[in-house]
């Protein structure tokens, strides 16, 4: 429920579902009661909670992407219709744009019931009081993916960690490689980052102007994945906890420092020499080897006519996994809605199984379930199984409000560290202070 005070209309709309359902509680869920005990992730056993229902004259409306995503909304507006006789309007209002809309629209009553969003904005949203919490949050930490889960909680007032949305899609960056490129040199594809430094070098010495691997050096979600890998991390427990910042610890320096060994041996550009149209341009063109990148980049590939192929981010230099960000879109509930029971259902109806394998079919992006993942549609598709085999090794983005102070702080550090060749160490202590100067301005 929303902080720091409650309108007479939501007064009203909670009073509603509490005769409807249960007696209403000080932090109850649009469903009027508390659910159960968590479940046994042990086993298939759930709590369960009493299943609501849609307000007598409820009509929703529902927020999501454009193209393929959109189609998929309005399949599930229709069949939800059908099931629970609840007409459902849907509107193109991005993921990423839905939450600032929110902050104007929720209140004056215009936003969207349910809304697409991404879920590094969930402890944004929480903080104003933007959405519900998921009312049937265990038998989702039961069902769903613990990274997809972890992506859509946020703490509450009391400091207890809750779950408000219902993921709808995971995705992750991987390893994109030219599988002609590789054949020609008679390479496999790299299973650790030795190996594809080695293989640049060969690669590059037989075909001038050509590159191994291109990363965009300032760009932190990509970055990440190797800072995680050498032992950095950005806030402490579970990235929640601000007061304790480890981007500049020894791992991260590290993981700096092997930055500059990609840049000394394989990429000697400037970092504004390598965009993100540049990295695209040289790999369409058969001039890359390599890219790290997401599922976004495979239709612009396929397009171009490149016998690409996928797998995980090589192995580091110190024999771990590389961590890259895992970023999960989910639908959320809004708080000022007339009907946060109907908007609850349809949240959680367009997160089942059935509509979740829908989304896949129709947008091809990672259901957020190992059931689904492991569906035979999934592991024969040849792309997004590569992908999802990364997903296992992803960590979520951070989603608390002070994780908008990290991005740019840490493009300045690896930007001074690409470019200028500023001690790692030195650069990283620098970013650090910069996000613990901007987390106490937002503070004040």
């Amino acid at each position: 429920m929303r902080k720091g005070g409650i309108s007479l209309k939501k007064l009203v709309n909670l009073s509603v579902i509490a005769i409807l359902i249960f007696v209403l509680s000080a932090c109850s869920k649009p469903g009027g009661q508390q659910s159960t005990s968590s479940p046994d992730n042990s086993n298939t056993k759930t709590s369960t909670v009493e299943e609501i229902k849609p307000e007598k004259g409820a009509q929703l409306l529902l927020w999501d992407n454009d193209d393929s995503e959109g189609e998929w909304a309005k399949y599930v507006a229709e069949k939800f219709r059908e099931k629970y006789d609840v007409p459902v309007k849907v509107e193109v209002v991005s993921h990423t744009d839905a939450p600032g809309k929110l902050q104007t629209d929720g209140p004056a009553g215009l936003g969207a019931d349910v809304f697409s969003a991404a879920s590094d904005h969930v402890g944004a949203m929480n903080t104003a009081g933007l959405i519900y919490d998921n009312y049937y949050a265990d038998e989702y930490k039961a069902h769903f993916l613990e990274g997809a889960i972890s992506a859509v909680s946020n703490k509450d007032v009391s400091g207890e960690s809750k779950v408000y949305g219902f993921p709808t899609s995971v995705e992750s960056v991987a390893l994109v490689y030219n599988k002609d490129l590789l054949d020609k040199m008679g390479f496999k594809p790299a299973k650790t980052m030795d190996e594809l430094i080695q293989q640049s070098k060969e690669f590059m010495a037989e075909n001038p102007g050509s590159y191994g691997l291109m990363i965009e050096p300032g760009n932190f979600y990509i970055n990440y994945a190797f800072l995680g890998g050498m032992g950095g991390y950005i806030f402490g427990e579970n990235n929640t906890d601000p007061s304790d910042i480890g981007l500049s610890n020894e791992g991260s320096v590290k993981a700096a420092d092997f930055v500059k060994k990609i840049r000394d041996e394989i990429l000697p550009l400037k970092k504004e020499d390598i965009t993100g149209d540049v990295v695209s341009s040289y790999f369409n063109e058969g001039k890359l080897l390599y890219n790290i990148t997401g599922p976004w980049a495979v239709n612009g590939l396929q397009e171009a006519g490149i016998n690409f192929g996928i797998s995980p981010i090589p192995t580091l230099p110190n024999g771990e996994e590389p961590t890259p960000f895992s970023g999960v879109k989910g639908y959320y509930v809004n708080a000022y809605s007339k009907y946060p029971q109907a908007a609850t259902l349809l949240a959680k109806f367009a997160t089942s199984d059935e509509m979740l394998m829908k989304r896949f079919e129709m947008t091809g992006q990672l259901p957020p379930t190992q059931k689904l993942l492991d569906d035979k549609k999934v592991k024969d598709d040849e792309v997004n199984a590569a992908f999802a085999l990364q997903v296992a090794t992803a960590v979520p983005m951070p989603n608390i409000t002070e994780m908008q102070s990290v991005w740019s702080s840490m493009e300045m550090a690896f930007t001074s560290i690409w470019n200028n060749d500023t001690d790692s160490k030195e650069a990283l202590d620098k970013g650090v202070q910069q996000i613990k100067q901007s987390i106490a301005s937002q503070t004040k």
